[in-house]
């Protein structure tokens, strides 16, 4: 497809065909919506920032659980286990109480934290951006925790991965270390 700039721009196939070979992990966001929780399984998360603590995750502008989020202004970032896959599909489907069956406590925000999950990071929507067919929300962070040390959910090239070990753990040199 050539774009308005006269450059060829990759079809849609392609795209998810070649980025799907990047592995992401698998979170749930959720929220409160008043006194009923809600969330959707999202691979598109990051960490942005350190001082102040920021992450990032881009819901689709088509989403009907993210504008019940972007209202209450907190969410928290549920990061999966190699054991979730079945959470990851039931909070990728539209519809149906997607909490039936899982078990969560309220984060300090309010927000789940869904039983089980490797990590978890409650925030505050700092910033929201428009960027193509999604949203790039910007959330604060004001507390995080750790689960078990297990094996993260992978996806890759369509469909869910594990690794075989998990790697030992990294010890990031000290800043005044790296010249």
């Amino acid at each position: 497809m050539t774009s308005a700039t006269g450059r060829v721009e990759p079809d849609q196939a392609s795209f998810r065909r070649v980025l799907g070979r990047f592995c992401t992990g698998v979170t749930v966001v959720a929220g409160m919506d008043g006194d009923r929780p809600v969330g959707f399984t999202c691979q598109s998360f990051a960490a942005l920032s350190l001082d102040p603590p920021l992450v990032l995750f881009c819901p689709g502008r088509g989403s009907r659980t993210w504008p019940l989020l972007a209202a209450s202004g907190r969410f928290c970032v549920n990061v999966l286990a190699d054991r979730q896959e079945a959470v990851s599909t039931a909070f990728g489907r539209g519809g149906a109480d997607k909490f039936a069956e899982v078990g969560w406590h309220p984060a300090p925000s309010g927000s789940p934290v869904l039983d089980d999950v490797l990590a978890w990071a409650d925030c505050a929507v700092d910033a929201v951006h428009e960027a193509g067919d999604h949203y790039v929300v910007v959330g604060r962070v004001h507390a995080l925790g750790e689960g078990d040390p297990r094996r993260p959910l992978l996806f890759y090239r369509g469909g869910y991965a594990n690794v075989e070990e998990p790697p030992p753990p990294l010890i990031w040199p000290r800043e005044d270390d790296w010249l």
